[in-house]
């Protein structure tokens, strides 16, 4: 009987394991009062009530919510866990898609507090999900935003509302 071969995969390179370190309480430290200050930002210019922050950030108690936002704005040192720096990351990636798909930080505001007819939302603007207290709910409005920002999901803008697809003919390939 042979013995049997080895199959190799497509790409011959092995994919790259999740580096451990980024959840280093060294790696942490660094990030977490840069971060929170980066989100205190934009909660001011999302116009957040401290509830929707500390809901966003894990429910933390009111006097560790401002324990930390204290001592970030003092430039001081804090480490927080990887569930508030990955809801941090979030908000960031939120604020970010929200810049590049409308004009103004205006639109953008409003995209998020205006009730949204897809299905994920129900009728619900898309800030009762970022701040319903879940991970799951941030996340869901950052993949819907990045799938807009690929041109999935989202109505087209003025722009491209009245194009026409290229037919086979219009294609040349030089």
């Amino acid at each position: 009987m042979a013995a049997p071969r080895k199959i190799e995969s497509a790409s011959k390179s092995e994919p790259t394991p999740l580096n451990i370190a980024r959840f280093a309480p060294a790696n942490r430290k660094r990030l977490s009062a840069p971060g929170l200050r980066t989100f205190l930002a934009i909660a001011d210019l999302w116009r957040l009530n401290e509830e929707q922050r500390r809901l966003i950030l894990g429910y933390p108690s009111r006097s560790t919510y401002h324990n930390w936002c204290r001592t970030a704005r003092q430039h001081g040192q804090l480490t927080l866990d990887v569930d508030v720096l990955t809801r941090l990351s979030v908000v960031l990636g939120i604020h970010q898609a929200l810049g590049i798909l409308f004009k103004s930080e205006a639109e953008g505001l409003a995209w998020l507090r205006e009730p949204h007819n897809a299905h994920i939302f129900a009728g619900r603007p898309p800030l009762d999900l970022i701040a319903n207290g879940t991970l799951d709910g941030q996340l869901l409005v950052r993949r819907f935003l990045d799938a807009a920002r690929g041109g999935i999901y989202m109505a087209p803008n003025a722009i491209d509302e009245n194009f026409a697809p290229y037919s086979d003919s219009e294609i040349v390939f030089q």
